[in-house]
């Protein structure tokens, strides 16, 4: 009975979805899929692996489809012909046969073989995991930068998984006949469509890599007048959902879009904000995270990632109202890890918001208390929290190096004004002089004080 538990296809319950409204898409057709879920289980708990589906189900439904049945099988590896197995397979059809679906979604990324040999038992279009988040990502892009980098990423995964049909896909004739044609044994389909399409792709990628690589200039040129003004930089990283834009919005009013979706921020959002001492500081909104986060979108948005390589604190949001808030912080830090090796640099210090734990239970709540000691746990949506984060905030900020003590007469209110966008005022007071200034600045803003260095005060 073990064995057959084991080895069996398993319903998993409760992921079945049902969309009211699809208006909203508009990059793809306004057709529902009708889908059914399936995923190999070959480590970690049950429970793991029923979270895995239940946030590909997640998946599917952002994307606009209709979850109608999820199944999910334990094997040791997945099967290198069709994924499942062939009598799996088989068992699936009927599945498919039975609900009325027209796609089945892999919990994972299939090879173009395994795409193949499942399609031809099921009859129907098959997706992976890959192919539905490269989706998510092709609706929700709305900035020039983001739309490219989701195009690269697209054709970086549908080159190999170019599929032809025998001679129908033969675009033009090598040798229509006469000897300039190339004679006997020279002559033959020419160049197949299959052929064309795969050059043109390479073609439209080679493009984006340029015009990626200009934006890129444009970004550096942005981070680099920050860094000269020495503006101390912030960078929220998660997972997908974790509510990074509501903190955005919490730390800074912006007002960005947020959403109760997977991917509802793409494009890195820069805003300006201030310390509780004062200080100016800029918060980035990162794209989110999620658990195997196919190769080509780790490529593609690497730009996005350099936000937070070069920041100089990690906010590190997660959302405490996941059963595996755990699983959640190592996905993330493990694609964080890969990019900051591939640059060769390492990753700014990095503290922990739990957030949602408005809508978190008490028990969970204090099993992460003692899991991750020095997390700061917050709700956006209320507001709890919040002001403790900004004063631990002013605590991991790097403080300027030059201490001063000068007496600035009111006629240089524009210094006054730079020490406290620029700098750390520790001691202010208003003389019939001007005003008496201790504070922490840059070194260029010292040198530019340097003259109105306050007398010593007598013994």
């Amino acid at each position: 009975m073990q064995l057959l538990e084991r080895t069996s296809l398993r319903r998993v319950a409760g992921l079945s979805t049902e969309l009211t409204d699809v208006t909203e898409v508009e990059y793809r057709q306004l057709r529902l899929e009708r889908v059914v879920l399936v995923g190999v289980w070959t480590q970690g708990t049950a429970e793991q692996a029923d979270l895995s589906l239940a946030e590909l189900a997640a998946l599917a439904e952002t994307a606009g489809s209709e979850v109608l049945e999820a199944l999910i099988q334990r094997r040791d590896k997945p099967d290198p012909a069709t994924y499942i197995g062939s009598g799996k397979a088989r068992e699936l059809r009927d599945v498919v046969v039975a609900t009325g679906a027209d796609t089945v979604i892999c919990d994972g990324e299939l090879t173009p073989a395994q795409l193949n040999a499942l399609e031809k038992v099921v009859k129907v279009k098959v997706v992976d995991r890959t192919a539905l988040i490269l989706d998510i990502f092709a609706q929700h892009a709305s900035s020039r930068e983001g739309k490219a980098q989701v195009a690269l990423a697209q054709m970086e995964y549908m080159l190999p998984r170019l599929r032809g049909w025998g001679e129908s896909m033969s675009r033009q004739a090598g040798g229509a006949g006469g000897s300039s044609s190339g004679g006997v044994g020279l002559r033959g389909p020419g160049e197949t469509k299959i052929e064309t399409d795969r050059r043109r792709i390479r073609e439209r990628m080679s493009k984006l890599r340029r015009e990626l690589k200009g934006m890129q200039k444009a970004r550096d040129t942005k981070r680099d007048s920050r860094r000269r003004n020495e503006v101390p930089s912030v960078a929220i990283a998660g997972y997908t959902n974790a509510g990074k834009s509501s903190l955005l919005n919490a730390l800074t009013g912006a007002g960005v879009l947020v959403q109760n979706a997977l991917f509802a921020t793409l494009d890195p959002t820069t805003r300006r904000a201030q310390l509780a001492d004062g200080r100016d500081y800029v918060l980035t909104d990162t794209v989110g995270f999620v658990r195997h986060l196919p190769t080509q979108l780790i490529e593609a948005f690497r730009s996005t990632l350099e936000e937070v390589a070069q920041a100089d604190l990690l906010l590190h949001v997660v959302d405490g109202s996941d059963p595996l808030p755990a699983d959640q912080v190592a996905a993330v830090r493990q694609v964080l890890i890969e990019v900051a090796d591939e640059r060769g640099t390492s990753l700014p210090r990095e503290l922990l918001v739990v957030n949602k734990v408005d809508a978190a239970d008490h028990v969970v709540l204090a099993q992460l208390r003692h899991m991750m000691p020095g997390a700061i746990f917050v709700s956006a949506r209320t507001g709890e929290g919040i002001a403790e984060l900004q004063e631990r905030l002013v605590e991991l900020m790097p403080h300027p190096e030059v201490q001063v003590d000068v007496l600035v007469p009111f006629t240089r209110g524009d210094l006054v004004a730079r020490v406290h966008s620029e700098g750390e005022v520790l001691e202010e007071r208003h003389l019939p002089e001007g005003t008496h200034l201790r504070a922490r600045v840059r070194a260029d803003l010292g040198a530019a004080l340097s003259e109105f260095a306050a007398p010593p005060v007598p013994a």
